[in-house]
């Protein structure tokens, strides 16, 4: 039965809800709508001039509508008033195909149709860092290695506290805060859940670490690598695979090497198989590669991968087995989309599944140390062209998650590496004035 808003409204001291959808490029928008007018907005969405935001239409159509899945709906702990409820995009009542969580919602009705119900979780990375965003916001969070710094952490105990306190009354169970290996970066996880739902909460936790930052007069960035020399913002994903009811892991069998059955090789050799075009989704901005292919951080170590490789419980691969029925892939960054990670995700196992993919054989070296001895392993792509020109290759890929999306993706992402090419830099200036 679905939930009335408006009801929800009035047993919740709701006044206005925020309707929100993920465009193609991240970007979260939103109508903030009085309760009063909710039962419309419910029923026929709320209209958007979809050229507006990123997706690939034009001044000439019709209106969008955000429709708002009323099972998503959030009130804000922290500005109790509001209720945030995810949407879908609509056009002339047929649901928009290259919208995000459009695109997710068809790959989660796929998967189920083959018996097969993929579960989530995520570790999103931020710093938290001076308004103008120009340095990280506590100046005495300088160590070398800062990981898991308790004095660090504890400066900033305001604001991961609320944080954290939202998602407890949220129900979402959160497990654990830290300061992460850069100086002034954190990480906060919670339980994992269907992907819909672990989409849908990676949505609504990036609105709610900004909102909570800004309202401490901090900012939070999930940029990919926002300074030069410090590790990057990863998202890494853990992934399993269940029966629909969501009683049996499919991918748990202990006789099996690394407790991973022989679907849930297959799956993952399809992540395997698919990897470098995944890195346009996964790794959607110029700045993304600043992170994949950097050089050793103070830290020591970048935690992020350059290559296609997976193994056991071993950090440095872009791929980790960390116990039996599920694996990590350490490839997302920051920047990624809740929505396309999800569905990139299940479109790649599912080609997997398809095709009887090979995930290849396994490393169990430091790759940060012994790298250079893998000679039969793919590159991660250097740079977001070529990640954009490895999907263009990858038909299958392509067609899995729709022509209209990959068409769409593909137009607006070239769009932005062009227009990073026609900036001058200063690195330009220095390197290139005196010749």
């Amino acid at each position: 039965m679905t939930l009335d808003l408006s009801t929800f409204a009035a047993e919740n001291g709701v006044k206005y809800f925020m309707i929100s959808y993920t465009d193609l490029c991240g970007g979260q928008r939103a109508k903030l709508v009085p309760a009063q007018a909710i039962a419309d907005m419910q029923r026929d969405g709320a209209g958007f001039a979809g050229f507006a935001t990123w997706l690939d239409l034009t001044p000439a159509h019709p209106d969008l509508f955000a429709v708002p899945d009323a099972g998503s709906v959030i009130q804000l702990p922290w500005k109790r008033d509001v209720a945030w409820v995810a949407a879908d995009c609509m056009m002339e009542d047929a649901p928009v195909q290259q919208a995000p969580r459009v695109l997710l919602k068809r790959l989660v009705g796929e998967a189920r149709q083959q018996g097969l119900r993929v579960k989530t979780g995520v570790e999103p990375e931020f710093f938290l860092v001076t308004p103008d965003g120009s340095q990280i916001s506590d100046q005495r969070d300088s160590g070398e290695k800062p990981c898991y710094d308790q004095q660090a952490v504890m400066r900033r105990y305001d604001v991961i506290a609320e944080i954290c306190d939202c998602m407890l009354e949220l129900g979402w169970k959160p497990y654990q805060n830290d300061h992460e290996d850069a100086n002034g970066q954190f990480e906060m996880n919670w339980e994992y859940d269907d992907a819909l739902n672990t989409a849908d909460k990676h949505s609504f936790f990036k609105f709610m670490v900004k909102s909570i930052a800004e309202k401490h007069g901090l900012r939070a960035t999930f940029m990919p690598k926002p300074f030069k020399g410090l590790t990057g913002n990863g998202c890494h994903c853990h992934i399993s695979v269940w029966d629909v009811e969501g009683r049996t892991n499919a991918f748990a069998d202990k006789r099996m090497p690394f407790g991973l059955s022989e679907n849930g090789k297959t799956f993952l050799g399809g992540i395997m198989k698919h990897a470098s075009a995944l890195a346009a989704v996964t790794n959607p901005t110029v700045n993304s590669y600043k992170r994949i292919n950097a050089p050793r951080t103070v830290s020591g170590a970048t935690w992020a991968p350059n290559s296609v490789t997976w193994t056991g419980n071993n950090r440095t691969h872009m791929v980790r087995v960390p116990g039996p029925g599920r694996f990590e892939l350490r490839l997302p960054d920051g920047a990624v989309n809740p929505y396309l990670l999800q569905a990139i995700i299940i479109a790649a196992g599912l080609s997997g599944l398809r095709t009887n993919a090979d995930p290849g054989r396994h490393y169990d070296i430091d790759m940060y140390k012994d790298g250079h001895t893998v000679t039969d392993a793919p590159k991660l792509p250097l740079n977001l062209l070529d990640a954009l020109r490895a999907y263009e290759s990858d038909e299958e890929l392509q067609v899995a998650l729709g022509t209209e999306f990959s068409s769409a993706y593909l137009k607006l992402k070239h769009s932005e590496w062009n227009a990073y090419c026609s900036q001058f830099t200063e690195w330009e200036h220095q390197t290139t004035l005196d010749i």
